[in-house]
């Protein structure tokens, strides 16, 4: 059942009863939201931060267009100019002041890059970050998957560790009733009666601690989704043995390398750090630019006339005090570093692969181990309660039967929460976790 995201989020404290079924793969959807989980959120910011990096990157090679009016009115000193003019003739003389006069200049400016390797490879390099941080949004949403995930199977342990508490309060319970009707019948003692009652008391205590951290598992997981914390929900689903027949290692070592996110980022990472090297190299080769105007220019609007100017520039470094060699090492050491962590990546991937594929076949004989063992103190349990009634034992050996039992019922609880966690790490591992939450 799907349920709007919308009305986990407005469910009032006091209407805690209406629990709303939940699911792992609807609580993962409604962490992957654009209103859920804070780091989705966050990522899919830097997406934007890196698409605008990119387009500023391209602007350094797309033309460079200005518009402009300007009018003025002035006076000019000629002699600051240089012009001194000494005309030898009696009555007539050049002023030194010229004007005051108008000018008016309407024009439009245009500059274009023509040849720019550095600005070129910048460009580049800008796209295959943009090319990892998509990787990364990813590979952040798979994180998230797996944080979400792993809540709700802690809630879901918390869940039958409740369950447990309460049939073994419930075992507590007959075997009181058991201890009195012995009492009675003159079979029993009163110290097998408060045998019983202590280890009710005792049961009704590891019940609410279970209780309590069942409800701290819950705000976990309600944090992890981006829910409000008053949200009340039901886990639809339950810790189960789904046996799975895992490939080969070398398989998964394979599948793992082409399909997590975080090989891909740190891949796109490197070739931006190499195309950021190529950037800074190629500051010293020449550049090239065009730049032009054109407009009109006069004293006042009618009198104006065309003008324009065309031109193209060669640029050629030839020394900027080691500046460019400093960068150029720089970034070849910035290079070098992201190639040491794709290899650390590699191998952080091949440990978690292995391990996990290891774990899953520890836990999966952990399970039937467990399943043994429940079923063997069941019966002890049941052979002790009958030897009790019968008279031929104590309530000491139904006492250490039920304490047997309760221990084989943690541990199947244990064995089964191991086996599921280590199924979600080898989905995590292998970058295949959306098929672990569709199974």
């Amino acid at each position: 059942m799907r349920v709007p995201l919308f009305l986990l989020l407005a469910a009032p404290l006091g209407l805690a009863q209406n629990q709303l079924p939940l699911s792992m793969k609807r609580a993962v959807e409604i962490a992957l939201a654009p209103d859920g989980s804070t780091r989705t959120a966050l990522a899919q910011e830097s997406i934007q931060q890196a698409q605008d990096r990119v387009a500023e990157a391209k602007a350094a090679l797309l033309p460079n267009l200005d518009t402009s009016v300007q009018y003025r009115r002035q006076t000019t000193n000629l002699q600051a100019y240089g012009f001194n003019f000494k005309i030898p003739v009696p009555g007539f003389s050049i002023p030194a002041i010229v004007g005051p006069f108008s000018v008016l200049d309407t024009r439009a400016a245009a500059e274009q890059s023509v040849v720019n390797i550095s600005a070129i490879r910048k460009y580049q390099a800008s796209k295959a970050t943009l090319a990892a941080v998509k990787f990364d949004n990813d590979a952040t949403r798979s994180q998230v998957s797996d944080e979400v995930a792993r809540n709700y199977l802690a809630c879901l342990r918390a869940d039958a560790d409740r369950n447990t508490g309460r049939a073994n309060v419930e075992l507590s319970v007959a075997l009181l009733a058991q201890a009195k009707r012995a009492q009675t019948a003159g079979t029993g003692t009163g110290i097998e009666v408060t045998r019983a009652e202590v280890q009710l008391a005792n049961d009704r205590q590891r019940l609410i601690r279970a209780e309590n951290d069942r409800t701290r598992a819950t705000l976990q997981l309600l944090k992890s989704m981006g829910l409000r914390m008053d949200s009340s929900i039901e886990f639809t689903d339950k810790l189960d043995y789904k046996p799975i027949d895992p490939a080969s290692s070398a398989t998964l070592l394979e599948q793992a390398r082409k399909a997590r996110f975080e090989m891909k980022t740190q891949q796109q990472r490197e070739e931006a750090a190499r195309l950021s090297h190529s950037s800074v190299k190629a500051e010293r080769l020449p550049t090239i630019g065009a730049s032009g105007d054109y407009g009109a220019i006069g004293t006042d609007v009618l009198s104006s006339r065309v003008t324009y100017t065309m031109g193209i520039s060669l640029k050629v470094p030839v020394f900027d005090g080691g500046r460019r060699g400093a960068l150029r090492e720089e970034s070849f050491s910035q290079y070098k570093q992201e190639q040491i962590r794709t290899r650390d990546v590699g191998q952080q991937i091949e440990l978690q692969v292995r391990v996990a594929l290891e774990s899953l076949r520890s836990a999966s004989a952990e399970v039937d181990s467990s399943r043994e063992g429940l079923s063997l103190a069941e019966s002890e349990l049941a052979q002790a309660r009958r030897r009790y009634d019968a008279g031929v034992a104590t309530s000491v050996e139904v006492t250490d039967a039920q304490t047997r039992l309760q221990r084989a019922r943690d541990n199947q609880v244990i064995a089964l929460y191991d086996y599921n966690v280590a199924r979600l790490d080898l989905a995590t591992a292998t970058g295949t976790i959306g098929d672990y939450l569709n199974q």
